[in-house]
């Protein structure tokens, strides 16, 4: 058999040595072996790291990066130049050459792209936010059931190893508090900052709290923009957990960082840099633990636990042990992973369709109350 036959295997025509297992679908451990081959549908200013990782992870021998297509030619090859892949001419192209591909295109394109990839019997990465309505996000998810097919969702922070410390650190979240401010993009200004940048935080947030949304309070700005630029939403669950969730992309200043104030038996306060990869743990300090001195709290602070006394009670804040990770190639390697083993993706279709109907209801409310002016 030729390696291109072989590759076959993973593709749209065979459907041999696959099946499913409650909600994780398995496949036969040789197809694991195979390069994956994959594509990148859009490659902007978001895309282009797309196409550069997989061209990364095709250096290591896990997929064969078959080439990349945009709309804008002269872009394309220009990033095909940069990481030393190939153009395909079209769409067509590129899933008659692949097995699974990136969409990495403006919002109200993903419904028409990712669904035509997904009915070829291609698995389907869609940059986040999944779709531009409800009513879409549901035909994907239903089309990649129906096919078979992997359809994970771009949610990148939730491969940021800050999260993954975050579970373990704080089991029982009462208080968070979220800022995502970035400056005036290029892209995705067809959308609003709810829908581009809040759609992260209430992905991680929904994902965190595990449990279900009671109430929303939300407002937001428009000033560059048609919708709103700055926004803010106040959550509270069924657990009793409260989120504050704020974000613009109007400001002279790039913020991702996220505030948990936990409960339990050990309460604690975290506060974690997205971007710097990087943060801090309050507690309560124990007796036998002695208050630092005031050179270590001046010039060690940052890369020391540090234990300070106050109302007569010890704090001690802990730098936190993140090994820092690219969460993007993280990310695209999970994909790779859950093509060839048939695994549910962590950012699934049906999972990223929870974190959008929320997105949507703020963005309603927020329309509803610039309606009243």
């Amino acid at each position: 058999m030729g390696a291109r036959a072989a590759r076959g295997r993973i593709g749209a025509n065979c459907l041999l040595g696959f099946w499913e297992v409650g909600h994780t679908l398995r496949v036969a451990d040789s197809a694991e072996k195979i390069p994956l081959r994959v594509a990148v549908i859009g490659v902007g200013a978001l895309g282009q790291h797309h196409a550069r990782i997989y061209g990364e992870l095709a250096r290591e021998g896990g997929v064969e990066l078959t080439g990349i297509f945009d709309a804008n030619l002269e872009q394309a090859r220009r990033i095909a130049s940069e990481i030393g892949t190939s153009v395909h001419e079209s769409i067509d192209a590129a899933i008659a050459a692949s097995d699974a591909l990136s969409v990495v295109t403006p919002t109200t394109t993903h419904f028409e792209i990712a669904g035509k990839l997904l009915r070829a019997g291609r698995h389907v990465l869609v940059e986040k936010p999944m779709t531009d309505t409800s009513e879409h996000a549901t035909a994907l998810v239903a089309l990649a059931h129906e096919q078979g097919r992997v359809l994970q969702v771009g949610h990148v922070e939730r491969f940021n190893p800050v999260l993954s410390y975050l579970e373990k650190a704080a089991p029982e979240p009462r208080f968070i508090e979220t800022h995502r401010l970035s400056s005036y993009p290029k892209r995705s200004t067809d959308i609003g900052v709810v829908l581009d940048l809040m759609i992260h935080d209430l992905d991680v947030v929904l994902a965190f709290v595990k449990s279900p949304v009671v109430s929303v309070d939300a407002v937001g700005v428009p000033v560059l923009s048609r919708s709103e630029d700055i926004a803010n939403a106040r959550l509270r669950f069924a657990n009793g957990c409260v989120a504050n969730v704020t974000v613009s992309r109007v400001s002279p200043e790039r913020l991702r960082k996220i505030r948990v104030f936990s409960g339990g038996e050990s309460p604690s306060y975290i506060s974690l840099d997205y971007q710097a990869q990087e943060g801090f743990l309050y507690r309560l300090g124990s007796d036998e633990e002695k208050e630092s001195s005031l050179l270590k709290k001046l010039f060690l602070a940052k890369d020391s636990a540090i234990v300070s006394e106050f109302a007569g009670k010890k704090i001690v804040r802990e730098p936190v042990p993140i090994e820092k990770e690219q969460p993007l190639k993280l990310e695209l390697k999970h994909f790779v992973e859950c093509v060839k083993k048939r695994l549910t993706p962590i950012v699934s279709g049906a999972s990223a369709k929870v974190a959008l109907d929320l997105a949507f209801e703020i963005t309603e409310q927020i329309r509803a109350l610039d309606g009243k002016k």
